[in-house]
């Protein structure tokens, strides 16, 4: 009992270690202004439920919510929305930060009027970081079934998360989508090894946090319950526990995910989990249907972390792969985003449109979006900047070479990545940080193989 209270002290330290030093990363970083990047799109969505109680479509209303009650609006998920509007209500600094930028966007009040302040959102941020690497921690642990794999999963997790520090510097959803898939991996897993229909219950309400963030995660609903069945031994699968850990997970799923649908069809008239957000991105992912085969093969060695770009560049020139870089004029993102902002132009809305979009791309140039896509997801899986370049390959051998039943539980926690790697590189685009969750399996990979050079014993020294 005392050995078990001082290993669970000992974790309670290292987490806030954990969250000390990505705090003091992401702390370090320059004040961003709130209107940069996509942080406008969140804020001026929590100005609205501050001041309105409306969750709106923010920037992209037709009404300037500074004057008049916004409508509602379904673009975006509302977990991470009312995160933001929670902590302006919470910090009078932040709170009049985010004010005086709706105010300026709107065209009221002078930019110099506004402090570019962020500081207690960059807290939650770390704190929401460290939560997820102590799952990914806890989840090695029990797909190794070693204790030490808690302590090296952990250090690469947070390793792995550093050279994003700036990207979580900003006021979006990375940090809470990494913290909520982790913790639903982790739950997961825990429900695998010691199946119950109460713990999967709790893997599907994080997963239904998790798609209220990003509805992009609505394909693992279906993608899981096909884990949890493969999960059970095959003289198992058809019995009543499977079916009812699988029903359980579904409608834990559905219990969280049902309610926003419903406010949707009774708020604004339309089923459903979001309005134009696939169909914008989807339509900007068409614009990487014109790469060149020059681009196609540079971009192998030009995604590779820290040292591919020097490299490409050296060799072929600085404009080489100009076009991969989203801030350069001619750039695939500026030719995507131009497209679907002259179709907003033309035609006000996108959704009733998209259905013939996709059909003319496929039917012209499918064989050309399947090709491309091997790169963009090339290129996607790259975390962790220049900690991927080792872990990626630990990953892939590790995946190879363990046996039993580490094996099967560290394929059904990659999986899903995996699955949402590939989806990013059909209907999005290239970069990390759509793929921050694929840090939980290669750092638990990494942990297996460090194990096996320490040659410690357990399940992950008898893996292979």
């Amino acid at each position: 009992m005392r050995r078990s209270w001082v290993r669970g002290g000992a974790r309670i330290i290292f987490g806030l270690a954990v969250f000390a030093v990505l705090a003091t990363a992401i702390l370090l970083r320059p004040p961003k202004w709130l209107s940069d990047f996509d942080q406008g799109f969140y804020i001026t969505i929590a100005y609205d439920l501050v001041h309105h109680g409306v969750f709106s479509n923010g920037v992209f209303d037709a009404v300037d919510s500074t004057q008049a009650e916004p409508p509602p609006g379904r673009f975006f998920g509302p977990v991470y929305p009312a995160v933001v509007a929670a902590i302006v209500k919470l910090d009078p600094r932040f709170a009049r930060a985010v004010d005086c930028n709706v105010e300026n966007n709107a065209g009221r009040r002078a930019a110099s009027e506004c402090e570019a302040y962020a500081r207690p959102v960059r807290i939650v941020h770390a704190a929401f970081l460290a939560i997820g690497v102590l799952a990914i921690a806890v989840a090695a642990e029990l797909i190794l079934g070693i204790a030490q794999a808690f302590w090296l999963a952990a250090v690469l997790a947070t390793a792995a998360l550093l050279p994003d520090a700036d990207l979580f510097s900003f006021v979006m959803t990375e940090s809470l989508t990494f913290c909520l898939y982790s913790l639903a991996s982790l739950a997961l897993i825990w429900s695998i090894k010691a199946p119950g229909a109460g713990k999967f219950l709790v893997a599907g309400v994080l997963l239904g946090l998790l798609v209220l963030t990003r509805a992009a995660y609505m394909v693992l609903i279906f993608v899981v319950p096909v884990l949890i069945f493969i999960s059970f031994r095959r003289a198992d699968r058809l019995t009543a526990r499977a079916a009812g850990c699988m029903v359980a997970f579904i409608i834990a799923c559905a219990a969280v995910v049902t309610p926003w649908m419903a406010r949707n069809a009774i708020s604004i008239g339309y089923w459903g989990l979001t309005e134009e957000y696939g169909s914008a991105a989807l339509i900007e992912r068409f614009a990487f249907n014109d790469m060149t085969a020059r681009e196609f093969l540079l971009s192998f060695p030009y995604c590779l972390p820290t040292i591919g770009p020097p490299l490409v560049q050296a060799a072929f020139g600085q404009g080489a792969m100009d076009r991969f870089v989203y801030y350069t004029p001619r750039s695939f993102f500026h030719v995507g985003r131009n497209a679907r902002d002259k179709l907003v132009e033309e035609h006000g809305r996108l959704d009733p449109l998209i259905g013939r979009l996709v059909f003319d791309e496929m039917r012209d140039h499918w064989w050309r979006h399947l090709l491309v896509s091997v790169p963009l997801g090339w290129c996607g899986m790259w975390v962790g900047g220049v900690f991927g370049l080792a872990l990626v390959p630990l990953f892939a051998v590790a995946a190879v070479r363990a046996r039993g039943v580490s094996h099967r539980l560290l394929l059904i926690y990659s999986v899903p990545a995996l699955m949402m790697l590939g989806l990013h590189a059909l209907v999005a685009n290239q970069y990390t940080r759509y793929n921050l969750i694929l840090i939980g399996p290669l750092a638990t990979a990494g942990a297996w193989a460090a194990l096996k050079i320490l040659g410690r014993g357990g399940q992950a020294a008898a893996v292979e």
